[in-house]
């Protein structure tokens, strides 16, 4: 994908500063309105809900051979190396989606573990919380930025294109930060 296929904000182009919170909302509300319980938002990256993450059977036919947990410890995310053996490869994120919780703590770590797993012939990572819409999309957008180099407006338009995701305005402006940070670093 070119940035000349990417559609802007209001007339925004990607010299000018990243988008705010608001624009990114009008962003992610436009496009898709729904999702499955997996996606494939970047090849051989899934997005998905604790539903199919907590079932190895349909992970099997996925193919996939790692994991994030972007929930990890919570209620309805028990997963963990001894629940998904030798053939799963897993991460877990212990991320609250609450506005205040500092996910971007999490964003090299995760970023490191998708691109490492994503460099290993025939691997499909399935990076999931409990719906799959905030922590786990917050995760994939900042690999997105960290190891692809896109910008926080075209990995937000990247991945909406295959599934609908909403992170909670705490976790946007973190990435807004990164996004900057990432600017300001490639510009110096």
């Amino acid at each position: 994908m070119t940035d000349a296929s990417l559609p802007t904000l209001r007339g925004t182009t990607e010299d000018t500063p990243g988008p705010s919170v608001l624009e990114l909302e009008e962003l992610l509300r436009a496009g898709k309105v729904s999702c499955s319980r997996v996606d494939e938002v970047w090849p051989n990256l899934y997005i998905g809900d604790a539903v199919t993450a907590n079932n190895r059977f349909e992970l099997w036919k996925l193919g996939i051979t790692h994991v994030l947990n972007a929930a990890h410890g919570g209620l309805y995310c028990q997963g963990s190396p001894d629940f998904y053996g030798t053939s799963v490869t897993y991460l877990g994120v212990p991320a609250h989606d609450l506005p205040d919780f500092d996910i971007s703590t999490y964003f090299s770590s995760a970023a490191d573990f998708i691109h490492q797993a994503l460099c290993t012939p025939g691997a499909k990572v399935l990076v999931h919380c409990v719906v799959g819409v905030s922590r786990s999309a917050t995760l994939v957008l900042a690999f997105l930025m960290l190891r692809q180099q896109l910008t926080l407006r075209q990995a937000v338009i990247a991945v909406r294109q295959h599934r609908w995701i909403f992170p909670n305005r705490g976790f946007l402006r973190q990435l807004c930060r990164l996004d900057r940070e990432l600017r300001d670093a490639s510009q110096s």
